[in-house]
């Protein structure tokens, strides 16, 4: 049986135009959940409707540094329609939401697209406060703000971490592994160095599968989908000398451990 799982997605994006396809397509490879992130008010609540429509789609609800947003919006990377909203507010959306969700996130810092570093620590820390009134566990972004993420986070009372895409230093790595978080792998570690790294030196226990779908794609000119997931797995295989379907079922457990 299998026993997939992509943690960490983006199924509202607007590249995808039939979303119904993707889940039977992701059904039919065997994954058994995908998590797909908001990052504002209007993907949050498109992340709880694709969670009603379909039993395999699980929501998380976040909001994204808001000035790294703004600016990926405008350069098209993230094709959307932004309107301004009540930061406050939308936290307050979430909450009344924690028994609907498995995660808050993806939340963090980015400051390669963003350079409010102030606001964006302001979130972040409000978006961590809320994980730790929820008791839920974090998705956490950290572009170029690797350092800054782990020592906010270290600051706090969380314990459920999980570092999405993390493309920290190696001591960094270090830190999250003894601060018993986890990392995910995204499907382009089929030509990722980093992650391949990552995958070699971090116990098999504290990672998980993600696609970031739809980007981050293991296929060129191919854009990511969940289905896309077992290409990770495969990959972890390889490099660890194990059978996939031995870290298959290893990383069903530790997303078992983390977010039930």
């Amino acid at each position: 049986m299998s026993l997939l799982v992509d943690v960490h997605c983006h199924l509202d994006h607007k590249d995808f135009d039939d979303v119904g396809q993707i889940v039977e397509r992701a059904r039919q490879a065997g994954l058994k959940v995908i998590i797909t992130s908001g990052i504002n008010p209007e993907t949050n609540r498109i992340s709880l409707q694709l969670q009603e429509r379909f039993d395999i789609v699980k929501a998380s609800l976040g909001i994204y540094p808001v000035d790294a947003l703004q600016n990926e919006v405008s350069s098209m990377e993230y094709p959307m329609k932004l309107e301004p909203f009540d930061i406050d507010k939308e936290l307050d959306f979430i909450a009344q939401h924690k028994s609907e969700i498995m995660a808050i996130g993806e939340v963090g810092l980015d400051y390669e697209s963003g350079s409010k570093i102030a606001e964006q620590k302001a979130l972040f820390e409000k978006c961590i406060h809320l994980a730790e009134r929820l008791n839920k566990p974090i998705i956490v972004h950290s572009r170029k703000a690797e350092a800054d993420c782990v020592a906010m986070l270290e600051s706090s009372r969380i314990k459920r971490v999980m570092m999405h895409c993390f493309h920290g230093r190696f001591s960094l790595v270090n830190k999250v592994i003894e601060n018993g978080w986890y990392l995910s792998v995204p499907t382009n570690v089929v030509r990722s160095e980093h992650f391949q790294k990552i995958v070699k030196l971090v116990d098999l226990s504290r990672l998980l599968t993600e696609t970031d779908a739809p980007y981050l794609s293991p296929f060129k000119g191919i854009k990511n989908e969940p289905s896309f997931v077992i290409e990770t797995v495969k990959k972890i295989a390889e490099i660890k000398g194990l059978d996939p379907k031995e870290v298959e079922h290893n990383i069903f457990y530790n997303y078992e451990r983390l977010f039930l």
